[in-house]
């Protein structure tokens, strides 16, 4: 059995060099942007400790920015979102709570529960992204634009990888 800190480590590699190697170069018409390395904050476990959601949406934005050369644009975005995690998963807690051991899978929780975890973070980390890239007011329109489209298909990369990666733990 594979340690799940040892997991987590080897996830976050794969997913920064899937970003760096692949999705970086992927760009339709400078509207759509997958960012799929934001999966690695969705599937820490429920038990983590802020400090160390902190820590980790830190360590994987800087690791993209060092390679994208965007100066603290995703840390700070994944910062934002790993702050924020907290606060969504306890909105959309289940009935009958978050059980001691399980992830935020799709499997564990099902299809809907996880698009709306999701389209929620991603949507928060990709506004927080994009806003800070444009910096201004006058093109809100156009990277709202960039925002909904390049989280739509961000999302449908992750929920894609839960069914090819991910299976549910007998």
């Amino acid at each position: 059995m594979i340690n799940p800190v040892s997991r987590n480590i080897f996830r976050m590699f794969i997913l920064i060099l899937f970003q760096v190697l692949v999705l970086n170069n992927i760009q339709v018409s400078g509207y759509i942007n997958p960012y799929m390395y934001v999966l690695f904050i969705l599937l820490l476990p429920f038990e983590t400790p802020r400090w160390l959601l902190l820590i980790s949406g830190f360590a994987i934005g800087i690791s993209i920015d060092l390679f994208a050369n965007t100066l603290g644009m995703h840390t700070s975005a994944t910062v934002f979102m790993a702050f924020l995690r907290p606060y969504v998963l306890k909105v959309l807690v289940p009935h009958d709570e978050y059980e001691s051991g399980t992830y935020p899978r799709l499997y564990y929780f099902g299809f809907t529960w996880f698009l709306k975890y999701s389209l929620v973070l991603v949507f928060l980390h990709h506004t927080f992204l994009f806003y800070v890239e444009v910096f201004r007011i006058t093109f809100f329109f156009h990277t709202m634009l960039r925002v909904m489209l390049s989280t739509l298909f961000s999302v449908f990369l992750i929920i894609l990888s839960q069914f090819f990666i991910y299976r549910k733990q007998k």
